[in-house]
């Protein structure tokens, strides 16, 4: 039994946890939890525990159901909302076969194998992202209106606000269990918030992210609203996006900072975005993955819709934010499609394998966008070489499935169940008779 396993056992001793929550997440990014009573950890560290993977989306398949998930004792954490009492805790897992072989449905370890590929060329992947979500009045009705919880906007101070109140409340909670945050504010719609989360090594921000969309839907409950991380719940507001900030290290060296460069952005940074750029059609399905997603890239607000890169141009897809003089590991890109509702193990795993190919590949960056791209027309846009992002989940998915690149990232059991999951979806929504459709035509035809 290696030391951070006896870490846990003697934690959830000494402070009386009954229950041990383990936590993984399945191929579309939704968290899973199996509770084991602390007698069961030292067998699950050794064994794992074994449950049914066929009932779980994408992850296995019926004659292979049985799979192991064993915790990862580094993730160990106290969930503040429990109680001090009789408390609980959490580890996320990582999925395994009977035999001990790690799973190729696993999020995670797709995530973790795309990692260990940038390892090999001595890069280690930061990431710190930007995360939106709306706090609403009521809870999740289909039948009913939104009622967002206050009409503020773009970083008003709303004096004892319910979402001012929230964000302290929930900063505290994520704080405590070792996540640390680096700002927060009101956003743009009302009721939408922004917590930005620090930055850290990629495996341990996706875990991060997938706390934080728990931390805040349980500060919520607690203060009897509703917290949605759905790309764009309301026609007439900004969408809530994740944009997120990306870096290459080696060793101790930010690899995409150079001195003296333009922009102080290095030769491998600029190969890194010019791979973003070549692939963005191709990974949209992965960091936009459902049919609400494309109403927020599409929706305007400073969601990107068009291929393209920029110095400070909040209309780019991609966007090098401002040098700070003397602080060269802050040197970043910041991909700004990908929403809230993404798998974030995914989405960081496509986003790697496509800068890494522009490095290996040594694409060349176009020229960046000076103007917002959204006031171009289609003309000017096509004159200076910018395509668009993918508009619908169906065009998406058709460009993802003749991608090598994502097909290669993902393995092949977690591309195809994707792409057979997206197209039902796509089925499912084009089906549907909307309302839209109805107020439009019932009363004219």
């Amino acid at each position: 039994m290696d030391r951070q396993q006896e870490f846990v056992l003697r934690t959830v001793e000494e402070r009386d946890i009954r229950f041990i929550r383990l936590w993984f997440t399945d191929v579309l990014g939704i968290l899973k939890s199996v509770a084991v009573a602390p007698a069961e950890l030292e067998s699950a560290f050794a064994e794992g525990i074994g449950f049914d993977g066929s009932a779980i989306e994408g992850l296995t398949r019926v004659y292979e159901a049985d799979m192991l998930a064993k915790p990862d004792p580094s993730t160990f954490q106290v969930l503040p909302w429990r109680g001090e009492r009789h408390g609980t805790a959490r580890m996320f897992c990582d999925i395994q076969t009977p035999d001990g072989e790690p799973s190729l449905a696993d999020s995670r370890y797709v995530l973790k194998r795309a990692l260990s590929r940038a390892s090999d060329k001595g890069f280690t992947f930061y990431t710190h992202p930007e995360v939106e979500f709306y706090l609403f009045e009521n809870p999740a009705d289909p039948d009913k209106p939104l009622v967002p919880v206050d009409t503020a906007g773009y970083f008003d101070h709303v004096s004892r606000g319910t979402a001012h109140d929230f964000r302290r409340a929930a900063i505290t909670m994520l704080e405590s269990m070792g996540i640390s945050v680096e700002f927060s504010h009101h956003e743009a719609g009302p009721g939408q918030n922004e917590i930005d989360l620090r930055y850290a090594d990629a495996l341990t921000t996706a875990d991060n992210i997938m706390t934080f969309r728990t931390v805040v839907k349980e500060v919520a409950l607690e203060q009897g609203v509703y917290a949605s991380f759905m790309p764009k719940p309301m026609a007439d507001h900004p969408g809530s996006g994740m944009h997120t900030h990306l870096s290459l290290f080696e060793g101790d060296r930010n690899a995409f900072h150079e001195p003296g460069a333009p922009m102080s952005l290095s030769v491998t940074g600029r190969r890194f975005i010019a791979g973003l750029l070549h692939h963005a059609a191709e990974i949209t399905a992965i960091t936009n993955q459902y049919v609400n997603s494309y109403k927020r890239l599409w929706g305007g607000a400073e969601a990107p819709s068009y291929i393209s890169w920029g110095h400070n141009n909040r209309s780019a897809l991609v966007r090098v934010p401002m040098y700070k003089p003397g602080k060269g590991n802050s040197s970043r890109v910041e991909y700004r499609a990908v929403d809230s509702a993404t798998n974030p193990y995914l989405a960081f795993a496509v986003m790697l394998a496509a800068g890494l190919k522009g490095i290996e590949e040594g694409y060349e960056l176009p020229d960046g966008a000076e103007d917002d791209v959204w006031e171009l027309t289609d003309a000017e846009r096509r004159a200076l070489g910018i395509e668009s992002l993918p508009s619908s989940l169906d065009q998406a998915i058709a460009i993802m499935e003749k991608s090598e690149l994502v097909a290669e990232t993902l393995g092949e059991h977690v591309f195809d169940f994707v792409l057979r999951n997206k197209r039902q979806e796509w089925d499912g929504y084009r089906a549907q008779v909307t309302p839209y459709e109805l107020k439009r035509y019932l009363s004219v035809l």
